[in-house]
Formats: C-alpha cells, sequence, structure tokens
C-alpha cells in the first residue's frame, strides 16, 4: 500500500474507533486514538513535501469509484506543490488544535464525540486536497460541509450552537448548488472530471456560448462563476458569509480549525486549482477579485465595533479570506495561497488565544468586560500579540509578506487593480485597529469583570495550562516565521514560495517598477502603524474618544453594530416568506389537504361506501325479492331498448 494513502486513511481510522469505542471502552481517553493519527499524517505530510520540492509530482489512482457508460472516476491523488502547502497548513494546525483540546474540552460529556468529529473533519478536508478529480474534491467539499455542522453545533441542548450549525449547513447548500452544476456541465461539455484532462481540454471552449434566458453567455465564464458560487458559500463571502460568525458558538478549537485550516480555505483552494479555467474569462476573474475586495472591507468595517472577541475575530476571518479571493481575481493564484499560508498560524492563534481567555474568564465574550489580563496570562498575551501584529501586517512578521505580495499584484494588475488595491489598503489599517483594539481592551488597562466591591472573578484569573499554552507558542514561532519562505527579492528575500508555486499556478507578469512596488510597501506598512496608533489612542490613552465617536455618529454605529442589517434582511426577504409558504401552502395545503386527503380521504370512501352497502344487506326475503325483480326489469328495458 502506497504510504501517501494513510495521510487521510489514519484520520479516518481515528474517527472509526473513537466513535464506535468513546462511549464504552475509550471515553476521555480519546485523544491517545486522535493526535497520533494527525501526527502521523503530519509526518507523511512533510515527507511528500520534501518529494515535491525535490521535483517529482505524485499522480495515480488508487480504484475506480463509480463506472456508468461514458462516466468514469477513480478515487485517486494528486499530490502537487498546491497540495503539500494545502497538506502543511491542515495537518500541522490540525494537529495543534487537537492538543489544545485536551485542556479546553477536558470533562465534557461530549469528549469522544468531540476528537471523533475533529478527525473526521481533518480527512474530509484532506480528501478534498489532495484529490486528483472534481467528483473527489466534491466529494471532501460536502464533507467538511457535514463536519462544520457536526462540530459548530456539538452543544446541540442549547440553542444557539443548534442554530448555528443549522444556518452554516443551510447557507452552504445555496452556493454547493452553483458549485454542483458546475461540475456537471464540466462532464456533460469536457467528458470527463479528472483534473489533468479537465486543464488539457478546456481551452476547446473558448468562444463557446450558451443560451441563458435567451441570452447568449460565453461558457467558460458560466462555468467559473458557478464554481465560484461553490467558493462564495464555503469560504464566506459576500453574500453568503452570514455563517462564519455564528460559527463561534461552537467550541473554540472549532472554531480555530474551520477559520485556519479547514472549510474556508477549501474555496480558495478550488480556486487556485482551477485556475486554467478562471484565467480564461477576464469577467469570472474580475467577479472574483471584485466581491473579495469588497467583503474585505465590508467585514473589516463590522469588526470596529463588535464587543464579542470570537465574534471580532470571526469577522477578521471574513475579511482576510477577502484578501485571498482578491489576489487569485487579479490573476495572483500564488499570493493568494501564501496568505493562506500564513493566515493558517496567526488566525489558529489569535481563536487559541481567545479560547484561553475564556477559560480563565469563566467563559465571557464580552472584551468590555475584561481588562489587565497581561499580568495574569502571560504566554496568552504575548502570543496574541504576537498574531496581532502579524495579522495587521507589521515588518518581519508571516502576514507582512503576504499580505504585501497581494497589495503589491492588485496594484500591478491595470486599473481595477488598483482600485482593489486601494480598498486592501484601507483594509490593512481597519485590520490593525480592530486587531489591537482586542488587544488594549483585554489585556492592558483595569480589569473590568467585576465590581469592586465582587473581585471574585479577578481572584480566579489564571493562566491556562501548558496543554494549552504550548499550542500557542508553537503558532506564534509561525505567525512569526512562516512568511520568511515570501520574502519578495526587493527586500532582499528570494521568493521561494512563488517560485514553488509557479508550476501549478503560474505567476502573473509584473509591468510596475520597483519604485511603485516600495511606494505600496511603505503605504501599506504607514496603515497598519496608523491603525496601532488609533487603537492606542482611543482605547489606552483616550478612552473617551469611542463613545463620543458612537454618539456624534450614531446611525452609522447602530448599522455597523448591527452588521449592516444582512441576517433582518434574510430574515425578512427569504425566512419568513419560506415559513409562510411552508405553514400556509405546503403544511395547510399540499399536506393537510391532499396528502392527508388521499392517505386518509381513500380509507374513508371506501369505509362510508362500505357502510351504505351494509345497509342493502338487511336479511329479509321480501327486500331481496323486490331487488330481483327489479333487476330483472331493468334488464328487459335495455334490452327492448337496444332492439329498437
Amino acid at each position: 500500500m502506497d504510504k501517501y494513502i494513510l495521510i487521510p486513511l489514519l484520520p479516518l481510522i481515528a474517527f472509526a474507533i473513537n466513535i464506535i469505542f468513546g462511549r464504552g471502552i475509550i471515553k476521555d481517553r480519546a485523544h491517545y486514538i486522535a493526535i497520533p493519527a494527525v501526527f502521523g499524517s503530519f509526518v507523511l505530510s512533510v515527507i511528500a513535501f520534501a518529494e515535491v520540492a525535490g521535483g517529482k509530482v505524485i499522480n495515480y489512482d488508487i480504484y475506480s469509484w463509480i463506472v456508468s457508460g461514458d462516466f468514469r472516476v477513480s478515487i485517486g491523488f494528486l499530490i502537487d506543490q498546491l497540495t503539500v502547502i494545502m497538506l502543511i497548513v491542515v495537518t500541522s494546525v490540525s494537529l495543534l488544535v487537537h492538543i489544545y483540546s485536551v485542556g479546553y474540552m477536558h470533562g465534557d460529556p461530549g469528549y469522544y464525540r468531540f476528537f471523533s468529529y475533529l478527525s473526521l473533519f481533518t480527512f474530509s478536508m484532506l480528501m478534498l486536497v489532495m484529490g486528483n478529480n472534481l467528483l473527489q474534491l466534491y466529494l471532501g467539499w460536502e464533507l467538511v460541509g457535514l463536519c462544520s455542522y457536526l462540530l459548530i453545533g456539538f452543544w446541540y441542548k442549547k440553542k444557539a450552537p443548534a442554530d448555528a450549525g443549522k444556518k452554516a449547513f443551510i447557507v452552504n447548500r445555496v452556493g454547493d448548488f452553483g458549485f454542483g452544476i458546475g461540475v456537471i456541465m464540466i462532464f456533460l461539455f469536457l467528458g470527463t472530471l479528472n483534473y489533468t484532462e479537465i486543464f488539457g481540454s478546456i481551452g476547446m471552449l473558448t468562444g463557446q456560448t450558451i443560451n441563458i434566458a435567451g441570452f447568449n453567455v460565453d461558457l467558460i465564464t458560466v462555468i467559473a462563476l458557478l464554481l465560484f458560487l461553490g467558493a462564495v458559500g464555503k469560504s464566506a463571502q459576500i453574500p453568503l458569509h452570514v455563517w462564519l460568525p455564528d460559527a463561534m458558538e461552537g467550541p473554540t478549537p472549532v472554531s480555530a480549525l474551520i477559520h485556519a485550516a479547514t472549510m474556508v480555505t477549501a474555496g480558495v483552494f478550488m480556486i487556485a486549482r482551477f485556475n486554467p479555467v478562471f484565467s480564461l474569462s477576464e469577467t469570472a476573474m474580475w467577479t472574483v477579485a471584485i466581491v473579495g475586495a469588497v467583503t474585505a472591507l465590508f467585514a473589516a468595517t463590522i469588526a470596529l465595533v463588535q464587543n464579542d472577541i470570537k465574534r471580532i475575530v470571526a469577522y477578521s476571518t471574513v475579511s482576510q479570506l477577502g484578501y485571498m479571493f482578491l489576489a487569485c481575481g487579479v490573476g495572483a493564484f500564488g499570493a493568494g495561497i501564501f496568505h493562506l499560508y500564513t493566515h493558517a498560524f496567526f488566525k489558529a492563534l489569535l481563536f487559541l488565544g481567545a479560547g484561553s481567555v475564556m477559560h480563565a474568564m469563566a467563559g465571557e465574550l464580552n472584551i468590555q468586560k475584561m481588562g489587565g489580563l497581561k499580568k495574569h496570562m502571560p504566554v496568552t498575551y504575548w502570543t496574541f500579540l504576537i498574531a496581532s501584529l502579524s495579522i495587521a501586517g507589521i515588518p518581519g512578521l508571516a502576514g507582512f509578506f503576504s499580505k504585501d505580495e497581494i497589495l503589491w499584484m492588485a496594484y500591478n494588475a491595470g486599473s481595477l487593480g488598483k482600485f482593489t488595491w486601494i480598498v486592501g489598503t484601507a483594509v490593512t489599517a481597519l485590520t490593525a485597529f480592530y486587531s489591537f483594539r482586542i488587544v488594549f481592551l483585554t489585556f492592558h488597562g483595569k480589569f473590568r469583570g467585576t465590581s469592586k466591591s465582587d473581585n471574585r472573578q479577578e481572584y480566579h484569573l489564571h493562566e491556562s495550562p501548558k496543554v494549552m499554552t504550548m499550542p500557542l507558542v508553537v503558532l506564534a514561532v509561525g505567525a512569526v516565521a512562516a512568511g520568511w519562505v515570501g520574502i519578495p527579492e526587493l527586500l532582499g528575500g528570494g521568493n521561494w514560495i512563488g517560485y514553488f508555486l509557479e508550476p501549478v499556478l503560474g505567476r502573473p507578469e509584473i509591468t510596475a517598477t520597483y519604485t511603485e512596488k516600495w511606494m505600496v510597501i511603505s503605504i501599506a506598512i504607514v496603515a497598519a502603524l496608523a491603525g496601532v496608533f488609533m487603537a492606542w489612542m482611543f482605547y489606552l490613552l483616550k478612552p473617551e474618544i469611542p463613545k463620543n465617536l458612537a454618539m456624534k455618529f450614531k446611525n452609522a454605529h447602530t448599522i455597523l453594530w448591527n452588521k449592516y442589517y444582512v441576517d433582518e434582511l434574510y430574515d425578512f426577504a427569504i425566512e419568513r416568506p419560506t415559513k409562510w409558504i411552508a405553514s400556509n401552502v405546503l403544511v395547510a395545503v399540499t399536506d393537510n389537504k391532499i396528502i392527508e386527503g388521499v392517505v386518509n380521504g381513500l380509507p374513508a370512501a371506501i369505509r362510508n361506501f362500505g357502510e351504505k352497502l351494509r345497509k342493502v344487506q338487511t336479511g329479509y326475503l321480501q327486500h331481496y325479492a323486490m331487488g330481483m325483480a327489479i333487476g330483472l326489469f331493468v334488464i328487459l328495458a335495455l334490452v327492448v331498448i337496444a332492439a329498437n
């Protein structure tokens, strides 16, 4: 058996063992099964990375999955430069989340079930990124959706997590519907779902159109936009972003895994994998770029005023995903994957750091009720600070290199690209501001959790156990050093990751000058530092400013606080009409009248007819004789009529 089969197989075996024996034999020892399995996948991923870095590309089928006429699909693996980057991200972050969960989920009655779902989640994402055909990707695509439902709603007895799980599952069905149609269209027009065959023959569709509602539309554009619709749902872009902020209702390790290494990164990976398709449609490319830029700005503005620490970090994920789509849309697929790679480390660190704060604060999420935690939680503070510096784009840290590469590529992509660059630069300042808003309100100043007469909450403040803090330290190293593989030549580096991914993702042609690149980098640094400075001034130097601004710009603050009323709009335009149709048409008419009418009405009609027919059987001879006479009369009458 090829060793690479074990990369997804080990987590699947861990899932099977824990879910079958977890309630009885294993119980609170489920991590002894799950962690070694994911560690094994990580080690094998490193081996695969080394082989691919040495020039080897692995592409083979394991067995025929579906054979029906011309439709043939296998279970197979494509392990190339893009795949190994994703393997390192998924397995490393998943391993650290598994370890962190030992402390975070200790004592939970669903302990074994939690580790079972984590292992299944890891398996699903690995199958998604390793597949060599579109149907296998779609299988992993749907499995990560299922796992997100199970993990977001893990505490299913509580209404909020249960509702959040359903919301994630239902919203993703919208995107997955379009994605599924895109898969079908690729097979109908190309006769294959294998990546190599698709990318080799997609050029044959250039110039072909398809009639939709009387309009002839470019076929490749339609296919690309349908695939993109799936990515919009899975990676939480406007207008299907609403599920991701609510996903923080699940356990914090789940949030870290969803936001950093699985689920939401699937959409970015899919677009990068299908770059030969998207690159043939300028309309599709600019749609991806514009949606990404708008989403990045939209989510960043919402994060400015939220008080729930996990919700702020969740909106930052939506915003950072927008950066990745922006990069892909301007043709810089490598820059998008580079940011996905660095983002995995500092975003997992932010979520796990938030979980550590919650652990010390007995589940408290409101940053307005925190403060002064630095002295109580030094490891959490310094690691969270590193993550915040990284996501803000401060020079030297991972986020700086990947984010600036995106801004540079956007600036280089023509007039529309410069628009996305301006938006992305503005988002850099906003990101730095809301990230350090969390840092200053949570870790600096005075503790605001309890009144002076009741200091019980502050008395119990403590650093998290080592099983939780050690993953934070490891992720902090990644949040600093992960970007060093992409230091551009302009800053004395070799941009190794850019050249490494070039055989799969290509590299856009550079038309701007080095002077312009220095300008882009300098403006981004100034924007990031300005955001940090403004946060310091607002929340440490002059804390009355935010309250005064909220009062002065009350309407704007209300709009941002209510997240632009998107959820309310969906409730009014979709949820309420759907519920009305369900209760007044589907239930009242279809169910009660038609279905119940057939199911219950037909037996009732037979019973009523039988009751009436039974009355004919009276048992009196004269009644039967009269019936025979009447029948004979009718027969004779019919004979006479027929004869005439």
